[in-house]
């Protein structure tokens, strides 16, 4: 009898129970082909008859899912560029195999970073970058786009078109409520997403209208969690409210009924939000959370250690009402969550790790996260969705992330436990692959290893 031949793919995985994303479904019982940087085929135990792989992963009826997408981090410190360079296989060590970099202080290498993996000359994740963030003149950020007119805005957005940057970032430090909307709409106009702050003096509703695809940061929404909000902003203004009777009216006329009918308006007007719950924590109870048990410091640079230290000196200062008011201003925001979810509103899981960012850990910072959207309303399946799925769908990407079937990029997390049951098990990782490159249990531990071991002789 003639003997058919098997046709040889990079990677076979087999005994794999594939995590479904938009069912929530597990698989049991897959078998995974991959091909250079794709997924070749998925399906059941006969595709093990018609193919053989160069490498073969036996995964044991472990879960297989997406690689994880941190949608908020930030690279900089011009002065410790070769610490953030070490925070690339810090990431894939952790499952994270795509990144989008919300602007710092060394956009060239950022980018420079992003074209060597993406040429496969360097092993990290996939980097979405914001290059140089828009701000108005002497910007209290070093390495911003700094402007104050129409046409300076108009050549900001014409350097960042010849950076090819992958969207717009956008904040208030020094810039005007007018050039803010202004930049928006421009930036939308030539065809990014933006992301951004929300100036003090517009609205949510207005800078929805003007085209913000994401709100950074959970705690501007409490804003539109109130039906006095233009009653805030324009007291604040005017100055006829201090900022604590601005913050007393704002608490005193919560409403979730008002924030339902506000976040399904700016739903249908495109706009999400990245709620970055886990630094607001990290702050609002530095008084009693202890990190000092935390090993992953063991693989952060000490320069990137120190950036650490501003926030801890300021939170010093502050007496225990600012302290009480911090508290309650995170947990009035962090419950607003699920309302975001059931109105329609994108949520993207990101953490503003990076430096600068206290106790805010590049790699672990998005398990923690998770951890947060799922203890205030979400379910396991929602957090990993806002990681997974929506976060390459801001960049167009629906098709190519976010699930485990042909033609999409073969980057993935082999878990040794079920996240869907608890989502702490995203942190039970058996094995990554990035891009078709399988990492191993072991490969992951040498990457360690070796970022430990330039981390201790760096001091």
């Amino acid at each position: 009898m003639a003997c058919t031949s098997k046709t040889e793919v990079d990677l076979l995985i087999k005994n794999a129970s594939v995590i479904e994303l938009q069912s929530g479904e597990v698989i049991p019982d897959q078998v995974v082909l991959v091909r250079g940087d794709s997924i070749y085929l998925s399906g059941g135990d006969s595709l093990l008859s018609q193919f053989t792989g160069k490498i073969e992963i036996d995964a044991g009826a472990r879960f297989l899912m997406p690689g994880l997408w941190d949608n908020h981090v930030h690279f900089g410190g011009a002065e410790y560029v070769d610490e953030n360079e070490r925070l690339l296989p810090l990431y894939l060590a952790y499952g994270v195999t795509s990144v989008r970099d919300a602007a710092g202080d060394i956009p060239l290498e950022v980018l420079e970073w992003k074209r060597e993996i993406n040429a496969g000359e360097r092993l990290g994740p996939k980097i979405f970058t914001s290059g140089p963030k828009i701000e108005g003149i002497d910007s209290v950020w070093p390495g911003d786009l700094e402007i104050g007119t129409e046409e300076e805005l108009d050549r900001a957005l014409d350097s960042l078109e010849k950076l090819d940057v992958d969207f717009v970032k956008i904040t208030d430090n020094a810039l005007s409520a007018e050039l803010f909307l202004s930049a928006t709409r421009k930036a939308r106009a030539r065809g990014w997403s933006v992301s951004g702050h929300v100036h003090p003096v517009i609205t949510l509703d207005e800078i929805s209208k003007a085209g913000l695809t994401t709100i950074e940061h959970q705690g501007y929404l409490l804003r539109a969690a109130t039906s006095e909000e233009e009653t805030i902003r324009d007291g604040r203004l005017t100055g006829k409210l201090s900022p604590a009777e601005a913050s007393l009216l704002q608490f005193t006329t919560l409403s979730d009924s008002v924030a339902g009918i506000k976040f399904r308006q700016f739903a249908a007007q495109g706009t999400g939000v990245v709620p970055t719950l886990l630094i607001s924590y990290n702050i609002a109870y530095l008084d009693s959370l202890d990190f000092s048990h935390d090993t992953i410091m063991d693989y952060l640079g000490p320069r990137l250690k120190e950036s650490y230290q501003w926030r801890i000196d300021r939170y010093a200062q502050e007496d225990s009402a600012s302290r009480k008011n911090r508290k309650m201003q995170f947990e009035a925001s962090a419950r607003l969550l699920p309302l975001a979810w059931e109105s329609g509103m994108k949520i993207m899981a990101g953490t503003d790790a990076g430096y600068l960012n206290t106790y805010d850990y590049p790699g672990l910072a998005i398990h923690r996260e998770l951890a947060l959207m799922v203890r205030y309303g979400l379910s396991p399946l929602q957090a990993l969705q806002a990681s997974m799925v929506n976060g390459p769908a801001y960049f167009g990407l629906e098709e190519e992330y976010g699930a485990i079937r042909a033609g999409r990029k073969a980057s993935m997390v082999l878990l040794n436990k079920n996240p869907l049951e608890a989502i702490e098990n995203t942190l039970s990782i058996e094995s990554v692959i990035v891009d078709g490159t399988y990492l191993s249990r072991a490969d992951l531990d040498g990457m360690l290893a070796e970022i430990k071991s330039w981390v201790k002789a760096k001091k």
